[in-house]
């Protein structure tokens, strides 16, 4: 989808991508990860253009993207940044229809996607279609800056720091929401963060950037569990790494069959919910072990407290010496 060769760019003389090479296929989560100065914002805004690169080569879908017209080029792809950059001036339904309108769609079907998106995005139409941008607060405004991206259909949406200003309920909302859209629509999205946590929640891959070259891309579990050396250790963090490493995890896959015999405490937990949660909700109670249900419901088993250590740590796993 997205093809990196070899690029580099430079401001005034310092390099800030340096020989980068990078692949993004089609309906892959990537989320660039770095701290402040690794170049993560000029790497994204080189793949619309809206940055030229000094050297290489950025493909999209195939096409070396110096051969696209940059207007053309940026309605393909979407884009959302932490300001939003709402027209102040116009209603919620003319900005989320901004691209549709430029590229000439009927007006029957510019309303009918500001109506889905609207709705995706938990902004009922009947209440905010005729709002302007100083009548919503910090979280509807960039929930209506996700819609305007993703209002055109593009083949990918690029996010730039999105929820960098919100508060952590907003931010956390907005999260799952970008997740329910890549999960239902298969989009192809690339998003930029220094959130260590937001990049292991959404991400089906990571790019770890250290002064404009990737230090190592891959999975969230991979980058946790296998660092490449000692700056990605550090930068996910030596001593916690066993907690994030349980919130890639689903309650789901530690499941023990429900016999009817063992004793559980509260309320069930879903099944999908990660393991990490499941430990604050033993925690909060008190309990070692909780009743598991799926979808409808319906029961499924228990989850121990011990089954959240490492198996060779479990009480049932260890054997005793001669």
């Amino acid at each position: 989808m997205i093809e990196l060769q070899h690029v580099s760019k430079s401001f005034e003389g310092l390099k800030v991508i340096d020989d980068l090479s990078l692949e993004i296929a089609q309906g892959e989560f990537t989320v660039i990860l770095g701290s402040s100065g690794s170049g993560k914002s000029t790497l994204l805004k080189m793949m619309n253009r809206l940055v030229e690169h000094d050297s290489g080569r950025i493909l999209f879908a195939g096409d070396e993207i110096r051969s696209l017209q940059p207007e053309a080029l940026r309605r393909r792809m979407g884009y959302a940044i932490q300001s939003v950059g709402l027209f102040p001036h116009w209603s919620v339904e003319k900005n989320i229809a901004t691209v549709p309108a430029l590229l000439k769609w009927p007006k029957a079907q510019i309303d009918a996607r500001v109506t889905e998106l609207m709705t995706l995005l938990q902004l009922p139409p009947e209440r905010y279609r005729k709002r302007f941008a100083h009548q919503l607060s910090g979280g509807q405004q960039q929930r209506v800056g996700v819609a305007r991206a993703l209002a055109g259909n593009p083949e990918v949406l690029l996010m730039d720091e999105p929820f960098g200003a919100l508060d952590p309920v907003t931010r956390a909302a907005l999260q799952l929401e970008i997740a329910r859209i890549h999960q239902v629509f298969g989009k192809t999205i690339v998003l930029v963060t220094h959130d260590i946590e937001e990049a292991l929640s959404l991400a089906t891959r990571i790019v770890l950037l250290d002064k404009g070259r990737i230090v190592q891309s891959g999975t969230p579990l991979q980058m946790l569990s296998a660092p490449a050396n000692d700056f990605v250790r550090d930068f996910f963090g030596r001593s916690d790494v066993g907690i994030k490493l349980l919130g890639l995890q689903q309650v789901a896959s530690r499941i023990r069959p429900a016999t009817g015999l063992e004793l559980t405490d509260g309320e069930p937990i879903p099944a999908t919910l990660s393991l990490r949660q499941a430990l604050s909700i033993f925690l909060s109670r008190r309990v070692d072990r909780l009743a598991v249900v799926d979808a409808e419901g319906l029961r499924m088993g228990s989850l121990a407290l011990q089954d959240l250590l490492p198996v060779s740590s479990r009480p049932d796993q260890q054997t005793t010496r001669p």
